[in-house]
């Protein structure tokens, strides 16, 4: 199996320069929001932590695709790296601190694009999650200074504790019958959202999560930290990976009934 550890460090190196443009514009007063084509906001902080990220790619790998939430996609080839320089505008925005730059290297295979690196950080929460394939999942300050992550055994959805983002997709999907259905057999709801149910999905505080509609840059990190943690990540079809334009996550355990609960279509 190939060693991701450079990657990985260089993955760490690109989440500290992202954290530290991202909180020098948190909470200020003067920050510049604009709106996008698709109604969502960009602020001036999700431009320069994106171009900040490109600008050491560039320079550390320059034979890699790039492919951002702002500015798209650059370069072709087997590796590609994939950016969300603020997961959680919404939050970033109005002064939530739960919001984090999402950074992921995938790479091509037999069934397309897969993550292998992965690294999500939370400066605003002062927490950073990690993985790289084969080589398990862990959150701290540092490479040095980390905590291996593992999935809950929880085995059945009356005790599971479930994470969403909202409502309204699943209504738009005509999903939200078998998703109320999903929360009254569920021992606990919360609607955490953005990257956040994934990690505590990663961590074992919580045990099934899923959303209704995404972007690939919303995903490909998360995937590959659920899953070296021991967890399941697919689309709402079961097709394992973040490729889908959804996902769900789970320990595994519950990943069945999970899939069955969100396909249900009255």
């Amino acid at each position: 199996m190939p060693d991701y550890h450079d990657d990985l460090r260089l993955a760490h190196v690109l989440a500290d320069a992202a954290d530290a443009a991202t909180m020098a514009r948190f909470k200020a007063l003067d920050l510049k929001v604009e709106t996008k084509p698709d109604m969502t906001p960009v602020s001036e902080a999700d431009k320069h932590a994106e171009e900040l990220i490109r600008g050491h790619l560039h320079r550390a790998r320059p034979r890699d695709a790039i492919l951002g939430e702002e500015y798209g996609i650059e370069g072709t080839g087997p590796r590609r790296w994939v950016i969300d320089p603020i997961d959680g505008t919404k939050n970033y925005v109005r002064g939530v601190p739960v919001w984090a730059t999402l950074i992921s290297l995938m790479e091509a295979g037999e069934n397309g694009f897969q993550p292998v690196v992965g690294v999500v950080s939370a400066p605003a929460l002062s927490r950073r999650w990690w993985a790289a394939k084969g080589a398990g999942a862990f959150s701290g300050r540092s490479l040095t200074s980390a905590t291996r992550l593992h999935v809950s055994k929880v085995e059945r959805v009356a005790d599971s504790s479930f994470a969403y983002s909202s409502l309204s997709g699943w209504e738009e999907q005509g999903r939200l019958d078998g998703f109320m259905d999903l929360t009254r057999a569920c021992w606990r709801t919360r609607g955490y959202g953005d990257f956040w149910p994934y990690m505590m999905v990663a961590e074992g505080s919580v045990d099934i999560c899923a959303e209704p509609e995404l972007s690939l840059w919303d995903m490909a990190a998360n995937a590959i930290i659920v899953q070296e943690a021991g967890g399941q990540f697919t689309s709402l079809d079961g097709v394992s990976g973040p490729g889908g334009g959804n996902a769900a996550a789970s320990n595994g355990l519950l990943h069945h009934e999970l899939l069955g609960y969100l396909n249900q279509r009255y």
